[in-house]
């Protein structure tokens, strides 16, 4: 019957009776039926694998199954795997011998070669590129499987020089060129033989000196492998003591690697030439070393076999994305650790980052060295800076709010006892340039930290063999610690290093409510001046510092200067991203990839955050505590659009407008109702929503916080009370107003006293009979005209003087951006500015917008890219 029209039947009964006949036989080939030698249908029902095996004879296979029925069969195609498929279909075959993979493999070489030397009669160089590319991989795959280099690979390197080197030779004296592209395979072929051929070159100068003897030698060597092999599928399982002792390390090209003093130097030239190459098994490398370091034996060895050992494993994690694997970190401190250790016992060995040159392959003791010191290539300063960038990157991957964030958390008192060990060896040194940038990373440890944490990492410090001389112990509490830390950097040559070093310590005095002397330091240093045009990491470090010293006047209970200097950050709605606490997107900005992987670089870790919320929160109650009683105190609409705090006036505003006003919700509401409330006169349910924000319990002493919050709100309460409604009195009790806002009578006579005296009240003080005698002073519509017109040349005044200073090179504010799209005004620009509008406004409005002038000063300018 046609194999067209043979049922599907047919082929089930015929494999199944073949298969009746594999298990009757075992291992016998018996004779096959002379009309079913091999079912026709069974190529449509072939597994893939059985197919691909041996497509190319399956069409000749089944046009003779007709007329032979000489090809025994093994058994059915549906019960045998892919690998049983090949070798039967091989063993069914007379006269084919089986090769093994090896010979397989050389025979793909020679089939190469073959078809390089056809091209090279016709002088078809892309082919041959091609092909010898085809052959390196070839060779590479030796490698991987430990195989020794054929030497018909070496002949063909020697032939491909040879015919490269006629080709050249032809190509200069041919009056006709090549065409480009075949000229360009040329010029590439010979760098890929030129490449080959100093890897293998002792082997091509082993087949120079006597090739039959190369030859004879990888003969051995592949028969003595075979016999070896055969053993090891029937065995069994043997100890795991005797695994070590039955293998062999081995290295490139299947040599065996031997871990001794004395190939140390061998051994870590060859890792340093595989580093950074393509195909580098980077966590073999790291064992290399690891097992190099256990045989080394003089301090030199060690030098060496930890340096190359801390880079590999730096280099094993290359993304920058990703942080470094916490086994690998912590492996690399302990290294580190031991480095620095080696190097402070011994003083005959330096490290140093340039030295004169010296021979790597032979070993160096201070008895070779004209001044008796060994002085080795490296960076110690550098591993430090990797660790703890790596502690940071790490931080910000791990998500804050699980406890593996926690527990990372607590290497940081490794980290720190890593960089105190590596200042003391520093100092110890005498090294000055690597001495300040070890301060200044652990400044960076300890500067934002309060005083208990500061004193935990400097107690596991104690512990170490080698102390820096600045210490915590010594210097017996952490404002000092930080003052000579911080003091050693300021006269370092680096201009960096001191600039960080002046905001760490505005940073602590601001953290431990020392403002006075903070905000001195940062007026006399003019960093305002010059901030735009640091590094992003700096200027980050600046805005964190100006949010710190404004968080501490409003703990001090400075409000107008406090609500000053928070001011300019909250103008710009980009607090998170000034902070480097989140990146900020605006509704019709488009953020590069490479921009967003870049903001998300410089985030700070979280524990480092500062709480944006308390920022808010004492940012709105400072400007209510100012803005309330300024309102009150204007008469005119067309001034009371003039506000000193735009974003709590514009939030303000939005609260009027609502018709149904429910229970306060965030803390925006509390303030927005403080806010009506104060305005009205009522100043104990102003107090009691401000204090019932509960985002308080996260500020320090938050109890006293809270009660200097009841008594300004006393205060700027009865400063409200008497700008509202002193046009309907004569006169005003002084004990009636203590009465009426629970303040002693002293601290009301001293409030209208100061308010009379800054001409804000037209009224006198009669104080023998205890009261406020008010003055009705009745503007005339010429006089109310001046003064309209006094306030607009004022403003035009202003506004020339600020086109003045942008053309004369001045420093922008915080809304100025490189494309040239301005923020609004943010206040004065100069001190000369600041001291004219206080004299020129005479009035409270004039004080208020002086007040704080100097911290608009460069506090926003645009972050340069980095």
């Amino acid at each position: 019957m046609s194999r067209f029209f043979r049922q599907a039947g047919d082929s089930d009964s015929d494999s199944e009776e073949s298969d009746d006949e594999l298990m009757s036989s075992g291992d016998d080939a018996p004779k096959a039926a002379p009309t079913a030698a091999k079912p026709v249908m069974s190529r449509f029902l072939r597994t893939a694998g059985s197919d691909s095996s041996d497509s190319d004879d399956s069409d000749d296979s089944e046009s003779d199954s007709d007329d032979s029925d000489e090809k025994p069969r093994k058994s059915s195609k549906f019960l045998r795997s892919d690998s049983e498929d090949e070798d039967s279909e091989e063993e069914g075959k007379a006269g084919v011998r089986i090769m093994s993979a090896q010979e397989r493999r050389l025979a793909e070489m020679e089939a190469t070669g073959k078809a390089m030397d056809n091209a090279l009669k016709i002088n078809d160089w892309v082919a041959i590129s091609n092909e010898f590319d085809k052959l390196a991989r070839m060779i590479q795959r030796q490698h991987n499987v430990s195989e020794p280099i054929p030497p018909f690979y070496i002949r063909t390197l020697i032939g491909m020089e040879a015919s490269l080197n006629n080709a050249l030779a032809k190509e200069k004296e041919a009056k006709k060129k090549m065409n480009a592209t075949n000229a360009k395979a040329l010029t590439a072929m010979k760098q890929k033989v030129k490449k080959a051929s100093k890897e293998y070159e002792i082997d091509i100068q082993k087949y120079h000196t006597d090739p039959e003897a190369f030859e004879r030698d990888y003969t051995a060597l592949t028969t003595r492998e075979a016999p070896a092999s055969a053993p090891s599928r029937s065995t069994g399982p043997r100890a795991e003591g005797e695994a070590d002792d039955d293998f062999t390390t081995v290295g490139k090209g299947g040599k065996s690697m031997l871990f001794t003093s004395e190939s140390i130097y061998k051994n870590l030239q060859a890792v340093q030439e595989a580093r950074g190459k393509k195909n580098t098994d980077r966590v073999e490398q790291i064992r290399t070393l690891e097992r190099l370091l256990e045989v080394a034996v003089t301090s030199y060895q060690r030098i060496r076999v930890l340096l190359a050992l801390i880079s590999s494993r730096f280099d094993y994690n290359s993304s920058v994305a990703t942080h470094m694997p916490l086994e690998l970190w912590l492996s690399a401190q302990r290294e580190v650790d031991q480095l620095v250790s080696i190097v402070a016992s011994d003083s005959a060995y330096a490290i140093q980052e340039t030295t004169e040159d010296y021979d790597e392959m032979i070993e160096r003791s201070p008895a070779t060295e004209k001044d008796g010191v060994v002085r080795i290539r490296g960076s110690i300063i550098s591993f430090v800076d990797r660790l703890d960038d790596e502690f940071t990157k790490s931080l910000q991957n791990i998500d804050p709010h699980g406890p593996e964030y926690v527990d990372r958390l607590k290497d940081e008192k490794v980290l720190y006892c890593t960089i105190c060990r590596a200042q003391a060896f520093y100092e110890s040194s005498n090294q000055v340039e690597p001495l300040a940038r070890v301060i200044m990373r652990r400044l960076e440890h300890i500067y934002s930290k309060p005083d208990p944490v500061v004193q935990a990492l400097e107690a596991a410090v104690e512990s170490l063999d080698a102390k820096p001389e600045l210490s915590l112990v010594k210097q017996k509490t952490t404002s000092l610690l930080i003052h000579n830390l911080c003091a050693y950097l300021y006269g370092a040559g680096n201009s960096l290093l001191r600039t960080r070093a002046m905001l760490s310590h505005i940073y602590h005095h601001a953290l431990h409510n020392d403002f006075y002397t903070a905000r001195d330091m940062l007026l006399m240093s003019h960093l305002q001046e010059s901030i735009h045009s640091a590094d992003v990491a700096t200027q980050i470090l600046y805005n964190r510092t100006v949010v710190q010293l404004g968080l501490c006047a409003f703990r001090c209970g400075l409000i107008k200067e406090s609500q000053a200097i928070l001011q300019d950050i909250f103008t710009t709605q980009r607090v998170k991203e000034l902070l480097a606490q989140g990146v900020h997107q605006q509704r019709f900005q488009v953020i590069s990839p490479e921009q967003e992987k870049a903001e998300k670089q410089r985030q700070l870790p979280f524990h480092m955050h500062i709480n944006t919320e308390l920022l808010e929160a004492a940012f709105l109650v400072s400007s209510m505590l100012v803005e309330i009683p300024l309102l009150a105190s204007i008469d005119s609409e067309e001034l009371k659009r003039k506000a000193i705090s735009k974003p709590f006036r514009r939030l303000l505003d939005f609260a009027d407008r609502q018709i149904f006003t429910g229970p306060p919700e965030s803390t925006r509401d509390h303030i927005m109702q403080a806010s009506k409330a104060l305005q009205d006169g009522e100043w104990e349910k102003c107090r009691d929503l401000v204090q019932s924000i509960k985002i308080w319990s996260l500020m320090p002493e938050a109890v006293s916080v809270k009660e200097m919050l009841a008594k300004r709100i006393q205060e700027q309460g009865l400063r409200t009370f008497l700008f509202t409604y002193s046009t309907h009195y004569t006169t005003l009790s002084l004990a009636s107003l203590a009465q009426t806002f629970s303040l002693s009578i002293r601290a009301v006579t001293s409030i209208v006293s100061k308010m009379i005296w800054t001409e804000e009240l037209s009224a006198s003080l009669d104080q023998s009979g205890g009261v406020v005698v008010f003055h009705r002073i009745e503007v005339s519509r010429a006089q109310q005209l001046a003064q309209v017109i006094a306030d607009k040349v004022g403003s035009m005044v202003e506004q020339s003087e600020k086109t003045l200073d942008i053309k004369m090179g001045g420093t922008g504010g915080w809304g100025d951006r490189a494309d040239g799209n301005k923020g609004e005004k943010r206040g004065e620009q100069t001190q000369e500015r600041r001291g004219r509008g206080e004299r020129r406004g005479g009035g409270a409005r004039g004080a208020m917008r002086g007040r704080g002038g100097r911290f608009a000063q460069g506090l926003g300018n645009q972050m340069q890219a980095s």
